[in-house]
């Protein structure tokens, strides 16, 4: 059967570095390529893991004990969802009638406590809701807090049904069948510049292959990945805060898109070039791949195989969200705020 261009849509992984440590000025650089996507035709952009203000590389090059002061600057530097920074990038997606699914270093409100988390944004502004990492892998325990099921979930967007993963949570196969079981469609995955750190120069992107395109099959999903390179300023940033390092480099970065049936749509790309992977995909190939194998119908075999997700809310303020948050209402201040 002939695709329906009313299921078609473009998608673009943004592939590129934050203002390191600068809240503000990255918000800034988010809304520039918002603005770049609206002037491209794209539809849906989906950033790195953390890229406000930054993913935190120094807890994997010095000392705990010599941390505490970087890490309190971060948790300051995190933002408050809703606040007044995802306000801007709501507004910006309305004025330019692009989704956005945008990492972010999250602070819990009236809390130094913070999550590595996805905010999911709908053209029309509207904020569809949040996703908090499950669990901070290794040494990201020292600045965020464990994520709970109430925001492993997929939402409804106007562009398909999306939803996401961080990082390494793509190694948590029943995280990864809580989304398919939701009819996810769109999967957007967030990733650091994990082949600049020591020992996973040679391994890290063939890993991140591996589980982007294992998704895309086992979730009959399109997978749209991005990773961000490391830039001087993240490098210059670290030295003169805690000095010389010598366990992660500049570049690195992983971002594609992938079809169901695994093949690359764009990219990968990787390396310090600052872009957008766009690819048009289309929704109604999924009839056809689900043909084969359907994960939430012919393949799940229920009456053998079960999942349980708790999806009672963890955190304190889990349980006062009403999503999704309309373009114009108060889940956050007025989304047109600049302050």
């Amino acid at each position: 059967m002939p695709s329906s261009a009313a299921r078609r849509r473009t998608v673009a992984a943004v592939h590129a570095a934050p203002v390191f440590m600068d809240t503000e000025a990255t918000v800034d650089k988010a809304v520039g390529f918002i603005e770049q996507a609206g002037r491209e035709g794209i539809d849906l952009l989906v950033f790195p893991e953390t890229f406000v203000p930054g993913y935190p590389y120094w807890i994997e090059a010095y000392a705990p004990l010599d941390q505490q002061a970087v890490d309190a600057v971060y948790a300051g530097a995190s933002v408050e969802v809703p606040g007044p920074g995802i306000d801007r990038v709501r507004s910006a997606c309305r004025r330019a009638g692009v989704g956005i699914v945008l990492g972010v270093s999250e602070r819990l409100a009236g809390t130094r406590t913070c999550f590595n988390s996805q905010v999911f944004v709908d053209p029309d502004g509207a904020l569809l809701g949040v996703h908090r990492k499950l669990q901070p892998t290794y040494a990201e325990r020292m600045v965020w807090a464990q994520g709970g099921g109430a925001t492993l979930g997929v939402f409804d967007s106007v562009l398909g049904r999306v939803g996401g993963l961080v990082c390494w949570e793509h190694t948590m196969n029943l995280a990864r069948q809580a989304l398919i079981v939701q009819g996810q469609e769109i999967h957007a995955a967030a990733w650091p510049g994990l082949s600049t750190m020591a020992g996973f120069e040679t391994v890290a992107d063939t890993q991140i292959d591996a589980m982007m395109k294992t998704h895309a099959l086992t979730a009959q999903a399109f997978v749209v990945s991005a990773g961000n390179p490391v830039d001087q300023t993240c490098l210059d940033w670290m030295e003169s805060a805690l000095g010389p390092q010598k366990h992660i480099t500049a570049g690195g970065g992983w971002s594609t898109v992938i079809h169901p049936f695994t093949q690359y749509l764009a990219g990968p790309h990787t390396g310090p070039e600052e872009r957008l992977v766009t690819a048009t995909i289309d929704l109604a190939d999924l009839d056809a791949v689900k043909v084969w194998v359907d994960s939430r119908g012919h393949y799940a075999r229920p009456e053998i195989l079960g999942l349980r997700v708790d999806q009672r809310p963890l955190w304190h303020d889990e349980g006062e969200h009403r999503w999704p948050a309309p373009a114009g209402g108060r889940e956050s201040e007025n989304p047109d705020r600049t302050d």
